[in-house]
């Protein structure tokens, strides 16, 4: 029942709504990836008197993970410290 009142409210808002194909999970691995992240470290680690909570505590892990946390495909660098040196070419120019 929720996913048609979903599908009726994306038509109406003019929102196409893309399926996975049938047998290609993989279509979805980076957003899935993300959604077990922010659950697990966001959702499931922290208790929310209200809702306001959430976006709240959602913008401190975001910056968190998009800035400080150490990223593989960075040399195991934070964002913040990989991109330091490489600034500085620029602020001379």
């Amino acid at each position: 029942m929720i996913s048609r009142a979903f599908t009726k409210w994306a038509a109406v808002q003019g929102i196409a709504v893309r399926y996975i194909q049938p047998g290609k999970p993989n279509q979805n691995a980076f957003i899935e990836r993300f959604n077990r992240t922010y659950r697990t470290e966001v959702l499931d680690a922290h208790l929310f008197a209200n809702l306001q909570q959430v976006p709240a505590i959602t913008e401190q892990w975001l910056v968190d993970y998009n800035e400080y946390r150490p990223h593989e495909s960075l040399g195991s660098l934070p964002p913040v410290q990989f991109l330091a040196p490489n600034l500085y070419p620029l602020l001379s120019a």
